[in-house]
C-alpha cells in the first residue's frame, strides 16, 4: 500500500495560510543555506503530489514559470517533473505536465490512489483535504515545517476535525533561520 504524507508549512499559532490565504510569511528565511538544501531535496522525491483546486491553481501558477526555475531551480524542476492529482468538481481540465484531474468523491479515490503500486503520495497545502483524509486515518504521516510567526488569523488544516487526532513525534530539526521541521505519525 502507498504511503501518503502531508508536508506543509504551518505559524508558531498553527495556520498553514494567513488571512485571505496569504502565505508570504512562509517564504521568509530562504536565505539559510541548511535550510534552502533542505527543501531542494525534499522537492527530489519521486512521489506523487496531490492537492485540492485552490493550491493546484497557485502552485500551477508558479512552478512552470521562467521565475520559478530561476529563483529556485531544483525545487521548480522537482515540482513540474513530479506525478500531480488534482480534486476538484470545478475545474474543467488540468493543463500543469503531469497532472490528472479526478472529480469523484475524496475518500474513495484516495483509498483507491493508495492501492496503486508506485512510490508514496503527499500532499501539500490543500486544508479541506487534509482534514476530510484525517479524520477516516488515511494520512500515514505528518511532515510540518514550523515558521517563526505568529498570524493571529487564518486557516488550520484540521478545520472541522470531530475527535483529537494523536500523534507521535518521530524526528524534528532546528534551522538557523529559526525555522523547525518536525514529522508525526498517527497514534492508532
Amino acid at each position: 500500500m502507498r504511503r501518503l504524507i502531508v508536508f506543509n508549512n504551518i505559524s508558531l499559532d498553527g495556520y498553514f495560510t494567513g488571512a485571505g490565504g496569504d502565505f508570504s510569511w512562509a517564504k521568509e528565511g530562504a536565505d539559510d543555506p541548511e535550510f534552502g538544501a533542505f527543501v531542494s531535496g525534499n522537492a527530489s522525491g519521486e512521489g506523487e503530489l496531490i492537492f485540492g483546486r485552490v493550491t493546484y491553481e497557485m502552485m500551477a501558477s508558479f512552478w512552470p514559470t521562467p521565475a520559478a526555475k530561476a529563483a529556485m531551480p531544483e525545487v521548480a524542476a522537482g515540482m513540474n517533473r513530479s506525478r500531480k492529482v488534482v480534486f476538484s468538481r470545478h475545474l474543467a481540465k488540468a493543463d500543469w505536465q503531469n497532472t490528472r484531474l479526478m472529480k469523484g468523491e475524496l475518500v474513495t479515490e484516495v483509498r483507491k490512489l493508495k492501492q496503486e503500486s508506485g512510490p508514496g503520495m503527499a500532499i501539500l497545502g490543500s486544508g479541506s483535504i487534509v482534514a476530510q483524509l484525517a479524520s477516516v486515518g488515511l494520512i500515514d504521516e505528518y511532515q510540518f515545517v514550523v515558521n517563526p510567526v505568529v498570524l493571529g488569523v487564518g486557516r488550520t488544516l484540521f478545520e472541522g476535525l470531530a475527535k483529537p487526532l494523536p500523534m507521535r513525534l518521530t524526528e524534528s530539526r532546528a534551522f538557523k533561520n529559526g525555522k523547525l521541521f518536525v514529522r508525526y505519525v498517527p497514534v492508532s
